[in-house]
């Protein structure tokens, strides 16, 4: 029997590439979005009634039981500008979908996801430790899915395991870069969505790692920069 994933924010760049990945490895996989897409059902995850109508529907399908969850959806763009302008609608906004609509989704997915000892993959950003001007919300949601994500191992185990992944700079969306923009990584490289998509392989397969959070950034977290 197939396992079993469902992956949100999935109509497009990473979350389509996670889905895509996981279909190839045999995975029976749901892809929910706001978008519309092949394959895709719709779910705001901000919204809990959305959420709702969505497990709804796909009860039948998950009975057996849930192995794995992917909360992929986001807001992507990261800036919202001056502190002192941001709306707290718009703060709202950043922190619904990318914080809140983790939670809504893990918590209708947690019974399915104990009758398969299923996990969960929630995708952060080196933005949760790093940023740059005028980003406060999104660094704000990214954080937190870090410590959501070491709360749920904690309180979920040892039946669900819970980790994260705090992309870096990702190819998402098959644009062109410059040289300089690869060599300033030092695995020589921007990321591809193969990387991310690798890495939640690894977390969905191997029992023994939970609330663990791994960057994927071919090393920019750790490389010194210096003015000259």
């Amino acid at each position: 029997m197939s396992r079993r994933a469902i992956i949100t924010g999935a109509a497009q760049g990473i979350g389509q590439g996670i889905a895509d990945r996981l279909v190839s490895e045999g995975w029976d996989v749901t892809r929910l979005d706001v978008r519309e897409g092949e394959g895709v059902i719709f779910c705001d995850v901000s919204d809990e009634a959305s959420v709702a109508a969505a497990f709804d529907a796909l009860s039948e399908r998950l009975a057996p039981g849930l192995d794995l969850l992917v909360n992929n959806a986001g807001i992507a763009h990261p800036y919202t500008g001056l502190v002192e302008d941001l709306s707290l609608d718009d703060w709202n906004r950043w922190i619904g979908t990318n914080l809140t609509g983790a939670f809504l989704m893990t918590r209708a997915a947690v019974p399915y996801l104990r009758k398969a000892k299923g996990s969960i993959v929630n995708i952060s950003s080196t933005r949760a430790f790093q940023s740059e001007p005028h980003s406060e919300a999104y660094a704000a949601s990214k954080s937190g899915l870090v410590g959501l994500t070491h709360a749920l191992a904690v309180s979920l185990g040892p039946g669900i395991r819970a980790n994260c992944i705090a992309p870096g700079w990702i190819n998402a969306h098959g644009g062109s870069f410059r040289p300089a923009d690869h060599a300033q990584h030092p695995a020589g490289r921007i990321g591809t969505v193969d990387d991310i998509a690798d890495t939640v392989l690894y977390l969905a397969t191997s029992g023994f790692v939970t609330g663990q959070t791994i960057t994927v950034d071919g090393g920019m977290t750790h490389k010194m920069i210096w003015l000259e």
